[in-house]
């Protein structure tokens, strides 16, 4: 079949490594792609906000499969043109994309189906939610309602730093993001990234993660997009995972399908894992970045398979399986990040590294300035290993990093931590 993969960053990369080795793949096209996924498939210069130039490019190119890679179209309503074109697509519509595209609409939705989540209030004045935040105290938790990139979050330690957080957003710093803020209580406990498959009448359990938020070692410093993260996530024991599917997946697919607006795609749910049980964060409504790059290398079940089962709505006599190892990703970003960076600084080594046996060099923000790669974002580059522990592909990982020429660049040098202090 022919497929169309949405997106440009290193989520896409890794979704295209895993699409194009799919028998059922005949041809792949990338919109609009970057260096790593034009050696996947063929990148196409359409912008993924133009729904018409996406519909069209689906019409010319017989496309019968569309996968979105992020959040941004899936929230505008990009999966609801491409289904009312007649062409079959992975992902949420705009309705049910509200799970990521509103932080009120998830706690609210939580609050009527009864998912564990830490205590909210909502407010679009700042008065008001200075005022809630001097009766609370510190920590608490701070988030713009709307998609901020993943710096829309702020964990605040003092009552300072929580009233910096919310004259930002009220002030415009994130955007229309930050029209409505959400304050949350803080919760204690460890945090993993959870996926699960949804038809939209049933979910079944894909792969657990965990991410490294905060630009610096010692997880120091402000939220980033992600620094790194491994694969599965030795905190989610079978057990919790259960509880997580029985407490949080499944009430949150009934509530949604209740609401008429039925979730078919992937949940990503970021979990807190407090001394009562799991406790929901936030809702992503689509593949994780960087959690993808540790997933799609440990998938052992077709990828454009699973896919099509929750868009066919056959989850329910579905088994997605993965192969018993770990994964682990470390990012490459520009100096500045997540401030100001530049971009069109050489890299050289990339090759090198991806020459390593168990290695996989997938490209975020990188470009093509005549023969030469070059950066072109924040994120630039995900560099990840699979070994039989997550101890042993951290190593690999960063051995692969030594032989990536990128002075422009840095990188955490702790990501896989927690999991590896604990064996």
């Amino acid at each position: 079949m022919n497929i169309l993969l949405i997106g440009s960053g290193g989520r896409e990369h890794a979704l295209a490594w895993a699409l194009s080795a799919s028998p059922l793949c005949d041809r792949l096209l990338i919109a609009p792609g970057n260096p790593g996924t034009a050696e996947c498939g063929e990148n196409v210069p359409v912008d993924p906000a133009d729904h018409a130039a996406v519909v069209a490019l689906c019409a010319r190119e017989k496309i019968d499969f569309v996968v979105i890679g992020p959040e941004v179209p899936l929230v505008a309503g990009l999966a609801d043109a491409v289904r009312a074109a007649g062409v079959k697509v992975f992902g949420p519509s705009a309705a049910a994309a509200q799970l990521e595209g509103s932080k009120a609409f998830t706690k609210e939705l939580c609050k009527v189906a009864n998912i564990p989540t830490g205590a909210f209030a909502r407010f679009t004045s700042a008065d008001d939610a200075l005022a809630y935040l001097r009766e609370k105290g510190a920590p608490i938790v701070i988030k713009a309602d709307g998609l901020a990139g993943g710096k829309g979050v702020v964990v605040a330690a003092s009552l300072k730093e929580a009233e910096d957080a919310i004259a930002m957003m009220f002030e415009g710093g994130l955007g229309a993001a930050g029209a409505e803020v959400v304050i949350e209580e803080f919760l204690e406990g460890e945090e993993v990234s959870f996926f699960a498959l949804s038809d939209g009448h049933t979910a079944i359990p894909l792969a657990s993660a965990q991410d490294h938020k905060r630009v610096g070692d010692g997880d120091v410093g402000p939220n980033t997009g992600g620094m790194g993260a491994y694969s599965p996530a030795p905190a989610l024991t079978p057990e919790l995972q259960q509880r997580a599917m029985d407490e949080i997946i499944h009430p949150t697919v009934a509530a949604m399908k209740a609401k008429g607006a039925p979730f078919v795609g992937v949940l990503f749910a970021g979990l807190m894992l407090t001394r009562e049980g799991p406790k929901l964060i936030e809702y992503n409504v689509r593949f994780g970045d960087p959690e993808t790059q540790v997933i799609m290398p440990r998938m052992k079940t077709d990828l454009v398979a699973t896919l099509l089962a929750a868009c066919d709505g056959v989850l329910g006599s579905f088994d997605v399986r993965l192969w018993d190892k770990a994964a682990l990703t470390v990012v490459m970003a520009a100096n500045g990040y997540p401030g100001d960076y530049r971009k069109g600084s050489t890299i050289r080594g990339v090759a090198d590294a991806a020459a390593l046996d168990d290695v996989l060099v997938f490209h975020a923000g990188t470009a093509m300035k005549g023969d030469e790669l070059v950066s072109n974002g924040g994120r630039v580059l995900n560099v990840t290993a699979i070994a039989p522990t997550i101890a042993e592909a951290q190593k690999h990982a960063y051995d692969a990093i030594r032989l990536i020429d990128w002075p422009e660049g840095f990188y955490r040098r702790d990501i896989g931590w927690r999991a590896v202090s604990k064996h």
